[in-house]
């Protein structure tokens, strides 16, 4: 099977891929590059904790939209955070199932080891910052400082360059290439 990849055409914005098969033309972006890297403990812990976190939002959605269910008791955990979400109950539980799937999304691309993937956990990891900058301003100091330090932490881990660099910096080409199989 014979396969053209042609580099980049200098009209373009980003650096697309015009990859011409026998079924067709397909255009890759640097955002479907897949990079093969060793998984560290850190990248599959991290993973681990995105698909955590997607599980725990959906589980929290479901306890705000369905009430009375036997997995209310789950917010025995953390009660002040019910006692803040329960009066506003079905509006943001149906925002968590969202976060849920931005999760979910964001470890499938992260163990897939997609530059998305890295982008969406970053983005998602910034978000909290946020969060616990706004809690540390409103005055709820030890929740906000502590946030702040384990999210800051984390999203230091992500901009490292060797994390980054897991997942592939988009290789354009000027010259074409020409792959055999």
């Amino acid at each position: 099977m014979y396969r053209l990849v042609l580099g980049c055409i200098s009209v373009c914005p980003l650096p697309f891929r015009f990859i011409l098969r026998r079924g067709g033309v397909a255009v890759a972006s640097p955002m479907d590059k897949v990079v093969r890297g060793k998984s560290t403990l850190g990248t599959t812990a991290f993973g681990i904790f995105l698909v955590f976190g997607a599980v725990m939002a959906s589980l929290a959605g479901t306890t705000l939209i369905w009430r009375g269910t036997v997995l209310d008791g789950i917010w025995a955990l953390n009660a002040t955070a019910y006692r803040r979400l329960a009066p506003l109950g079905r509006i943001v539980g149906i925002l968590f199932p969202l976060l849920s799937a931005a999760l979910a999304l964001a470890g499938a691309g992260w163990f897939k080891r997609r530059l998305w993937g890295w982008k969406l956990a970053v983005g998602l990891i910034v978000t909290q910052v946020l969060g616990n900058l706004a809690n540390l301003v409103m005055g709820d100091v030890l929740r906000g400082a502590t946030g702040l330090a384990l999210a800051g932490a984390l999203l230091y881990y992500l901009l490292r360059p060797a994390i980054r660099n897991l997942f592939g910096h988009p290789r354009v080409s000027s010259v074409d290439e020409v792959t055999t199989k």
